[in-house]
Order: C-alpha cells, then structure tokens, then sequence
C-alpha cells in the first residue's frame, strides 16, 4: 500500500498555507464516510489517511473533525474546506481538458459507468466507432446501478455515466452534472409464450395470480413496477430477484414467470415472449451525465456523440 509522504508543519493556525493534497483528502471523506473507505479507493493506508487529516488540522488550528459513534463528522470550517476543494479540482479538470482541447489529435481516456441494458445495446457500436475514429481514445467501461453510477461520476470516480429513469421516479441530482437525454424506450408486460404458458394472459391484471421476478428492492425499477401492479389492484408474487434483466428475460421464455421488460433489452435480438401494452404506455428515459468541469474534453464531447449517434440508430 502506498502512503502519503510527510510535510513539515511550516506555518501553524489560520492563515496558514494549506496543503493542496490534504484539502483533497478532506473532500474524499465528506465524499465516501469513513477513512477506511477513501483509503481503499485511494490506495493508502487508513493511518497514512488519518495521519494527514490530523496534520491539516494542526495547519488551520482549528478542529475538522468529531467522533459521532464510529464515524467523523466534519465541523462547519471543514465543510468550508470541502467547498473550496472541489472547486480546486473543478479548476484542475477544466484545465486539462482546455490542453487536451488544444491538441490536433483527439486522445486521452474516458471512464464510463453504465447499466446492463444500455451495455449490451449501445456500447458495442459505440466502441466499434469510437476506435475507428478515435483510436487514440482510451474507453474504459463498468456496469453500476444508475443512482450508485450516479453518485460516483460526481464523486469523480468516473467521467461519465449512462443512467436511467423510470415514469415517476426522479434520478438522484448531484451538483455540477451535465444530464442530457439519450433515448426512451417502452416498458411492456413480457409473459411466456402460448406454448409454454400454462394458462394465456392478456393484459397486466391476468397476471395477478403469476409468479414474477424483479429487481431486487431499492431499485427504482422494483418500486415503479410493484406501484404498476398495485393500481392494477393486486401484490404482485415477486419469487425471483435478480439486476440481470437477462435472467428475467429467460424464467419468462421458459415459462417461470412474468416480468416487465424495457424494449431496449431486445435491441439486435428477437422477443422470445409476448410482449403487452402497458396502461398509459409508459416509457423509461435513459440518459447521459457528466461533469460541468470536463464538459470541453475533446474524448468525452467525443464519446457522447457518438452514443447519441448509436441511440437514434437503436430508436428506430
């Protein structure tokens, strides 16, 4: 494990000269909660993270943090300290996408967080252009749920993120996200085909007495779709919880269940259920975030148009 080298304590009380480093460290915990958890996401230990939180607050010489249980909270000053850091590194990322701006040739890295559905149906084209017009363009990509992707491209974890948002249901605001809208898509009553079904549905309030599988609970999708089921007036029997809309689609082809499927699953493949209207026909938004501060970088305005490209493609 790495860990943070030691500064001298130069200049003590308020006025002092802060340390860059350690205003940052500041931020990664109001950020992430614990030491613990910005040590791994820093890669040093938890006594170097500790030793350098104290260090900064010798130099304000004024107490940053109090113990509340196990945690640390942060004090009022540190809070200031917070607000000033992120606007230091909002500064940094705004200038290195000015240089990157400057250059000929497109090139750099972009970290992409994405949920499953837009993974298997946008970002293989996506990719494929991607190299082909910019292959001096580094694109990683991890699938996350939307809210956690969310909060992490904001944390700075990531450059961007492909979220959803279901009818209803507001996606998490963080400040200083860019959210632009790539695509909608359908959401429809997948059921089992008449030769696997025991007994044919017809609409959503035939399926009270059916087994189904959703996403697990917390999920956006999970509590839009039990909402759906109870103004249809029935508890839908949830048997199986599973992210992998994948998995969901194959207990409804072999005839274990029902499910509320979004048409861009069936992007490049052919249902192997029936496919019902919903009441209302409700539509799931799917959109792009990222930071204000690296809106000018030539490899993310890049990479976003280009999946703008592929959605209208998958739209139609």
């Amino acid at each position: 494990m790495a860990t943070l080298e030691r500064c001298p304590d130069e200049v003590k009380g308020v006025g002092a000269v802060l340390e860059v480093r350690r205003l940052l460290l500041l931020r990664e915990l109001a950020v992430r909660g614990t030491v613990a958890a910005v040590a791994d996401a820093l890669n040093y230990t938890p006594s170097a993270v500790s030793q350098q939180l104290s260090q900064l607050e010798k130099e304000v010489g004024l107490p940053l943090l109090r113990k509340s249980g196990r945690r640390l909270q942060l004090t009022p000053q540190a809070e200031l300290l917070v607000a000033s850091a992120a606007e230091v590194l909002d500064t940094l990322e705004r200038a290195e996408a000015a240089l990157q701006d400057s250059l000929t040739q497109v090139s750099g890295r972009v970290r992409v967080a994405v949920f499953q559905s837009a993974a298997l149906a946008l970002m293989p084209g996506t990719l494929r252009t991607m190299a082909a017009r910019y292959p001096g363009v580094r694109v990683e990509m991890v699938q996350r749920e939307p809210e956690e992707a969310l909060r992490e491209t904001w944390a700075r974890d990531f450059d961007m993120v492909i979220a959803e948002q279901y009818p209803a249901h507001a996606a998490p605001h963080h400040p200083g996200l860019d959210r632009r809208d790539l695509t909608s898509d359908a959401i429809r009553l997948a059921l089992p085909a008449e030769e696997v079904a025991a007994r044919p549905m017809a609409s959503l309030a035939d399926a009270r007495d059916a087994a189904w599988v959703m996403e697990p609970r917390g999920a956006a999708s999970r509590h839009w779709a039990e909402q759906l089921c109870r103004s249809a007036g029935f508890e839908p029997d949830v048997r199986y919880e599973t992210a992998d809309l994948q998995a969901h689609i194959r207990l409804v082809e072999s005839g274990n269940a029902v499910a509320l499927i979004p048409d861009l699953v069936w992007a490049g493949r052919t249902p192997g259920c029936r496919l019902l209207e919903l009441p209302g026909a409700p539509r799931r938004t799917v959109f792009t975030a990222q930071r204000l501060a690296s809106a000018a970088s030539p490899a993310a305005r890049a990479f976003r148009q280009i999946l703008e490209e592929e959605a209208a493609v998958a739209q139609r």
